[in-house]
């Protein structure tokens, strides 16, 4: 009997989550997951929690019980928004989340040591380019040894790049892209394992993009694909190359949850 009511609420949910299956729910002790990563040397996924939380990465199983939890015991979690990684094992925390504008150094942080309780992280800082005003971010994603890094704003995005060396770097502007409809602000982006397809997150939609060359992203394929569900989306990362994994922060008695959405 118990079995099926778990089954009976699980398949209402589903009716309510637009065209996302819903996974698994995150451990409650995780209220602002604002990321998802899966990482070569790793069988968990990983996440992390915005400003005011601990500076500590958690590695989830596909239950959503915290399995790992790593204090970063050399960083400060001033603005912790997303999460990307290298096919050497490396995971990287973009702490970069500017919500007043004000922020002139921004900082990723790139922890190789995923075993271990505490472990220490280097780190890559970056300034904006002169003239330009300060920005907020909450998405980017490694590629050619370069993170990609989005602004999150109405309308449009910038895209900037700074190469993957520990060290201080001004970020290189690389283009700016018009938004189409309504909820453009890119909350979380990742790129396919084969590097052809890039997804940017939103609450309600992704933008999935392909075809493009180099990296000049917008001039690809872009395609806009609705959940059909609104939710606080921060986290988004491939499961495989037609599918990936996204977390929504917990607001009250709804969200808080892993899901999985198609790309086809």
């Amino acid at each position: 009997m118990k079995k099926i009511l778990v089954f009976l609420f699980i398949s209402i949910l589903a009716c309510n989550t637009g065209k996302l299956k819903i996974l698994a729910d995150i451990n409650s002790d995780l209220k602002e997951a604002s990321a998802i990563e899966k990482v070569t040397s790793s069988s968990l996924l990983w996440t992390i929690e915005d400003s005011g939380n601990k500076n500590n990465i958690y590695g989830l199983d596909l239950k959503g019980n915290i399995v790992k939890d790593i204090d970063i015991s050399n960083s400060s979690n001033i603005d912790w928004e997303d999460l990307t990684s290298d096919k050497k094992g490396n995971l990287y925390i973009g702490d970069f989340g500017n919500n007043s504008k004000n922020r002139d150094d921004f900082t990723i942080y790139k922890v190789s040591d995923l075993t271990k309780d505490k472990t220490k992280a280097e780190r890559i800082n970056f300034l904006l380019p002169k003239k330009m005003k300060s920005e907020d971010f909450e998405a980017f994603f490694l590629l050619k040894n370069h993170f990609y890094i989005f602004s999150k704003e109405n309308k449009s995005t910038k895209l900037f790049k700074v190469p993957n060396t520990i060290g201080k770097h001004t970020a290189k502007f690389v283009a700016e892209f018009k938004m189409k409809g309504k909820n453009t602000k890119v909350t979380s982006a990742a790129i396919s394992e084969n590097e052809k397809t890039i997804v940017l997150l939103n609450h309600d939609k992704l933008w999935k993009i392909s075809e493009f060359k180099d990296d000049n992203f917008f001039k690809g394929d872009i395609k806009e694909l609705e959940f059909n569900h609104d939710s606080q989306k921060e986290g988004i990362c491939f499961k495989g190359a037609n599918s990936v994994y996204i977390t929504d922060e917990k607001d009250k008695s709804e969200g808080g949850n892993l899901y999985e959405f198609s790309l086809n």
